[in-house]
């Protein structure tokens, strides 16, 4: 047992002898003041080990290189990013289904005489997921037909954007009424277009934004005619009861859940909502 230790820590020193060999050798700490100028002129370099000066990790920025295009154009694409992302909530609000959804849940909260369930963050963050739900086809097509093309240099930046306003521009007037179009070319006294995909986009997005909250006050109305049934059937038989007093929020407001849960008024306003969008 103790031959058969002994050969197996020899192996292991034998093994390890070369790495050690090559290894640096570690000046020692000295104590003391620190030897005069003079004495160390003389000493030879290979006793002086040089340390190097320990550096952190760092982050280093080269915007040298390339032609002056290639500068100019990411210059260019960072201001567009940072403007876009700037805008990004009057995008959303002025350019996407998302307010057509978010007043009709607002409407539904109302009818429902719920103004603080669901929360407001709760409403807002559905309303935006299913925004991007929606415009997930507009974004996929801006995204292959104007982005990449232009990522491939395939295109330049005023034809990717002629490319994306084109295809923003057709789904604004996809959802937009003539008679909102026909306003706008009054108030900003503009000749009416020879075709739709020539419409200016500074009449298309007011108009855009008009038929929007009137799409979503007409769903609005829609929602609130069960619900006012149940108020009034409720008044009237609490007045014929006799109690005055008590207020008909308190016994509809439950009927009103309970009607809502039984048909599956959830799924009924997310069909709706979405299938609003598919022309």
């Amino acid at each position: 047992m103790i031959r058969s230790l002994a050969t197996i820590l020899m192996t292991l020193l034998l093994w390890l002898a070369p790495a050690m060999a090559q290894s640096p050798v570690q000046t020692l700490p000295q104590f003391g003041p620190p030897a005069p100028a003079t004495l160390l002129q003389g000493a030879s370099t290979s006793l002086i080990a040089p340390q190097a000066t320990p550096q952190g990790p760092g982050i280093s920025l080269n915007f040298a290189g390339g032609d002056e295009r290639q500068n100019l154009g990411s210059a260019l694409e960072i201001l567009l990013l940072m403007t876009a992302l700037s805008m990004a909530p009057a995008i959303v609000l002025t350019m996407t289904c998302f307010t057509r959804i978010i007043v009709v849940l607002s409407f539904l909260k109302r009818a429902m005489s719920m103004q603080d369930l669901p929360p407001a963050m709760v409403t807002t963050g559905f309303a935006m997921f299913m925004t991007i739900f929606v415009m997930k086809p507009v974004a996929t097509d801006i995204y292959e037909k104007a982005w990449l093309p232009y990522n491939a240099q395939k295109l330049d930046w005023r034809e990717a954007a002629d490319v994306a306003g084109r295809r923003m521009n057709q789904f604004l007037l996809a959802q937009t009424r003539e008679q909102d179009i026909q306003l706008m070319l009054d108030l900003s006294h503009t000749k009416a277009p020879k075709t739709a995909e020539e419409t200016p986009f500074h009449i298309a997005v007011p108009a855009f934004m008009l038929s929007e909250i009137k799409t979503a006050f007409q769903m609005g109305f829609v929602l609130f005619l069960p619900f006012v049934v149940i108020d009034l059937v409720i008044s009237a038989i609490l007045v014929s009861m006799g109690m005055f007093t008590l207020p008909p929020v308190v016994v509809s407001t439950p009927l009103k859940l309970l009607l809502f849960v039984l048909v599956g008024g959830w799924d009924l306003v997310v069909s709706s909502l979405a299938q609003s969008f598919t022309s």
